[in-house]
């Protein structure tokens, strides 16, 4: 995902003149081609990244279009008073990437893991967030927030991501995309666990079990047109994300039907647990510790089907 931004953004670079790219003393080698193509719009601002939010404020307010882009972690939890005051309160049009999002570092350790980002950032008034599910809709993502007139977080993936689209997507804000059609159970994936939700439909599949499965791009504002549609359609409908599934797009999903009345839709949430990793492995590992593995979601929305089937009146949560 990290080398389809950096593509993606040179070649905006070339387009737009306002465009900006601010970076914290990673990504020098990644951004080599946009130097080329843009030298005097490319600034490290160092491990100084409270300041490198700020920086970008103001050259939003004069006009610019700035990007920031270092690591998830570093890049929302660390500056969140930069964002809330800087960027979100005078509504100022600031495009925050965080890369490594959820456990895509997870061998670094907590310090770089990245599971409570959305939850802090769709709080903050006027802000967007955006989540790709692969490196196409990174290119769709970064073209469409350059679009939208005010903030914009995008957290993606860190490399080796696999593609779920031959081509870039068409992504704007509020809208997600249907990558399977299915009947009785939909799928809705956010971010790096599109290809998860992917392999667990055809799980589903070999059990029977039609499965329908959307790539949330757009976690804030939600695709409430397609909630509509899934929630009045499918006996079951699971969220997935490398997210707590505290604050996350899970809880976004309760907020909303809680909002509507409708209480006792059958909703399941895979999300991380309200709990740290204190012991160390791969992200293959992580999620297997949090239960975000493809076998532990394939088996447990088929024993909650199972469920539905006997006791029909049953209500099913995460």
């Amino acid at each position: 995902m990290r080398n389809a931004f950096a593509d993606e953004i040179t070649k905006l670079a070339g387009e737009d003149p306002a465009l900006v790219l601010l970076t914290a003393d990673i990504g020098n080698r990644l951004f080599d081609k946009l130097k080329a193509v843009a030298p005097d719009r490319f600034y490290n601002c160092g491990v100084a990244e409270a300041n490198m939010v700020g920086i970008a404020a103001g050259l939003g307010m004069s006009g610019f279009r700035p990007v920031v882009y270092t690591i998830t972690p570093f890049t929302t939890t660390r500056v969140m008073e930069q964002i809330r005051v800087d960027v979100c309160y005078h509504d100022v049009p600031v495009i925050i990437v965080g890369t490594g999002s959820g456990l895509s570092y997870a061998s670094l350790g907590p310090t770089h893991h990245s599971c409570e980002d959305m939850a802090m950032l769709r709080a903050l008034p006027g802000m967007s967030v955006f989540a790709p599910g692969d490196p196409w809709e990174v290119r769709a993502c970064l073209r469409a927030a350059l679009k939208h007139r005010g903030p914009v977080y995008m957290r993606i993936g860190k490399k080796g991501e696999p593609a779920v689209h031959q081509c870039t997507p068409e992504v704007s804000v509020g809208r997600s995309i249907t990558l399977r059609e299915g009947e009785n159970v939909t799928l809705l994936a956010v971010g790096v666990m599109v290809p998860t939700a992917l392999a667990v439909a055809d799980e589903l599949v070999a059990h029977g079990v039609s499965a329908r499965v959307v790539s949330v791009v757009s976690v804030k504002p939600l695709d409430e047109k397609l909630l509509g549609h899934v929630f009045d359609r499918s006996r079951l409908v699971a969220t997935i994300e490398e997210h707590s599934v505290i604050g996350g797009f899970g809880a976004a999903v309760s907020e909303w039907l809680v909002d509507r009345g409708m209480i006792g839709v059958p909703l399941v949430r895979f999300g991380t647990a309200d709990a740290f990793i204190h012991e160390s492995g791969d992200t293959r590992y992580a999620r297997e510790r949090m239960g975000l593995d493809g076998a532990h979601i394939s088996r447990t929305l088929l024993e909650r089907l199972k469920e539905k089937s006997q006791r029909p009146d049953i209500v099913a949560s995460g």
